[in-house]
């Protein structure tokens, strides 16, 4: 075993959280964990983890659940494609292989949603096959200590790190490595004020050394980022009722319900916004109120604004593809974050 997996590990066994997908080698829970961690961090994916499992305690659990009820415990976890693809897979699993996980990566990788990061997590921890995960913490991690300045989103950065990190995790213990390690960086060797002083590495970090800690991982330039404008119009009746729609094209948020929306290419007054639209619903409304936010995804801005309005409904003006439901009934939908925020806040 190299001398840095040996202190590594030593490092874990002192150090680890205590976190409930670390008291089980069940792969249905760890798999859960590992895909609710992809975007997410621990501290804010614990009580999303610790509620999905009470909801769906086994696969069979999951594989038989309503979509809407999956997507509803998910809601604000963003990515929701990767819900939809948990509820494939967990069909697959229980229907067709008896409730058993695939204990090797070729095997589990076929499984819906399932990228090679997640089956190194679930192949190393539950069956302690000697595969290596790589993500944001094992990326940092390593081109510190080691002074990798190759672009780590290329190619060939990307493989660099990950050939070193196979190479490191030597010992017999593959799942305690890949933990270890990503442990590591995402308490210790932190993105932002990285504990060096203290860092049982810091004699031979070339990142420490070389005043390169701040500079490392090297990212190649980032993506465009489009930016979208939407507008939500929450209607609401004297009689408390609304109107949401289901989101079924694909695009972000695809499957969740929302209220009537229009999108413009660019920042328009509620005015504008209200004369180009044609839906029937809103002819004599009056705005209430108008709420705005901006809100990130990865490659996306999103700027957006819910215009509140004062109708009359008949069920002659309601588009076929639309709900009317009472408002207070809208906590049984799965909604985007940002309107969930929305509705919470005036519920």
């Amino acid at each position: 075993m190299s001398r840095f997996s040996r202190g590594l590990i030593v490092w874990y066994k002192q150090n680890e959280r205590d976190l409930p997908w670390r008291k089980t080698s069940d792969p249905y829970k760890v798999w859960v964990s590992e895909i609710i961690l992809q975007q997410t961090r621990v501290n804010q994916g614990l009580n999303y983890y610790i509620n999905f499992v009470n909801c769906f305690p086994t696969v069979f659990d999951l594989a038989n659940a309503a979509e809407d009820e999956v997507l509803k415990q998910w809601e604000g976890l963003g990515y929701y494609s990767r819900a939809r693809n948990m509820h494939a897979a967990a069909k697959e699993v229980a229907y067709n292989l008896k409730g058993e996980f695939p204990n090797n990566y070729d095997q589990l990788i076929k499984l819906k949603g399932i990228g090679p990061y997640t089956a190194a997590a679930i192949s190393s921890i539950c069956y302690n096959e000697h595969r290596t995960v790589v993500d944001g913490n094992v990326f940092r991690v390593l081109t510190r200590i080691f002074g990798i300045d190759t672009p780590i989103n290329s190619s060939k950065g990307k493989k660099e790190v990950e050939t070193l990190a196979h190479e490191l995790n030597d010992d017999g213990d593959h799942g305690t490595f890949n933990q270890a390690l990503m442990e590591f960086g995402a308490i210790y060797c932190t993105p932002k004020l990285p504990k060096c002083n203290g860092c049982m590495f810091k004699l031979e970090c070339v990142a420490l050394k070389t005043g390169m800690v701040d500079k490392l991982p090297v990212k190649e330039k980032k993506l465009k980022i489009r930016h979208r404008f939407l507008n939500f119009l929450f209607v609401i009746d004297q009689n408390n009722q609304t109107i949401i729609q289901r989101r079924n094209e694909n695009d972000i948020w695809k499957g969740l319900y929302q209220f009537p929306l229009i999108e413009t290419s660019k920042e328009e007054s509620e005015e504008i916004v209200l004369s180009n639209c044609n839906y029937a619903f809103i002819k004599g409304a009056t705005i209430n109120s108008v709420n705005s936010s901006k809100h990130k995804l990865t490659h996306q801005t999103l700027y957006i604004r819910i215009i509140s309005l004062q109708v009359k409904f008949d069920n002659t003006n309601l588009p076929p593809d639309y709900q009317l439901i009472n408002f207070n009934d809208i906590g049984e939908y799965a909604l985007p974050k940002p309107l969930d925020n929305f509705c919470k806040h005036i519920l």
